[in-house]
């Protein structure tokens, strides 16, 4: 059977209605074939090995039950980098690349040495890894309640030659840091009550305790304003990627902890993303 013939059977086991079925099929394909997309236009005329062809099959069911591809190839891309994923920690999503634009350009605008960084619930480490890769003299402290997430995290930090560039703390938050410089966060921000509104793929596969903020979506995000209020230096600077319609509520909560010169930053989607804060009330 070519590879096309196999990706053409894969959807009637997916479902022609599935969205980005045929799309999945072809990715899971080639990551079983180690091809490429550029590959893949040469090559899908060519027949799949009998035991590719098996493998192949057992992913397409696994992707039919809902299990997100990332998940099934193991890997994600995020700022041009390919990133180690599983179940243990969320899926990097192109939205949150925003949170490490402003990461970089605090980095830049700081212009201190020896800066404070970090980044708070690392999941995969894909902020962490990213911003030291484009910033090689950084230095960035990583979070995270979960160990697995963190073995990840350290996993991937070694991919990228980065490991040396980064301290993995097993805690909550900042873990009591003090004197930082920059915090930066991609917190639960998901209200319970929006739980049966997610894809399938997202509520049922990937971590609750990394989606999932509270009754209102921004229970993780006060204690880290209460936590930052602390931590962070007078200079210093909060990044925090929130979710759709949360931007007032989330200013609002800054306020009343003290923080202030207060901005929302808009995705290329147009939507209120990133929050940016400062210890102190801002100048009239």
């Amino acid at each position: 059977m070519t590879a096309a013939e196999a990706v053409r059977r894969a959807l009637e086991t997916i479902g022609t209605g599935h969205e980005n079925a045929r799309a999945d099929a072809v990715t899971l394909l080639r990551h079983l074939l180690g091809w490429d997309m550029a590959g893949w236009i040469v090559r899908q005329h060519e027949d799949v090995p009998p035991d590719l062809l098996e493998r192949f099959n057992l992913l397409i069911a696994r992707r039919a039950a809902g299990e997100p591809v990332a998940y099934l190839v193991g890997e994600k891309e995020f700022y041009g980098r390919s990133f180690r994923v599983g179940p243990a920690v969320l899926i990097p999503r192109p939205e949150t690349e925003l949170l490490v634009e402003r990461a970089l350009a605090a980095v830049d605008a700081l212009d201190r040495p020896d800066l404070r960084v970090i980044d708070v619930g690392t999941g995969s480490g894909c902020i962490a890894v990213t911003l030291v890769c484009e910033r090689p003299s950084l230095r960035v402290t990583a979070t995270d309640v979960s160990a697995e997430a963190l073995a990840l995290a350290k996993e991937n930090a070694a991919r990228h030659d980065a490991v040396d560039r980064i301290a993995f703390v097993h805690a909550p938050l900042t873990g009591g840091a003090v004197d930082v410089d920059l915090i930066v966060s991609n917190p639960p921000y998901i209200p319970e009550a929006h739980r049966e509104q997610l894809m399938p793929d997202v509520r049922d596969f990937e971590p609750h305790g990394a989606l999932f903020g509270g009754e209102d979506g921004l229970a993780v995000i006060r204690a880290l304003a209460d936590d930052a209020r602390r931590a962070l230096r007078g200079h210093g600077v909060l990044l925090v990627e929130i979710g759709f319609g949360q931007a007032a509520d989330v200013q609002r909560l800054l306020e009343a902890r003290g923080f202030g010169s207060i901005r929302v930053h808009r995705d290329l989607a147009g939507i209120e993303r990133v929050v940016e804060a400062r210890p102190g009330r801002a100048s009239v």
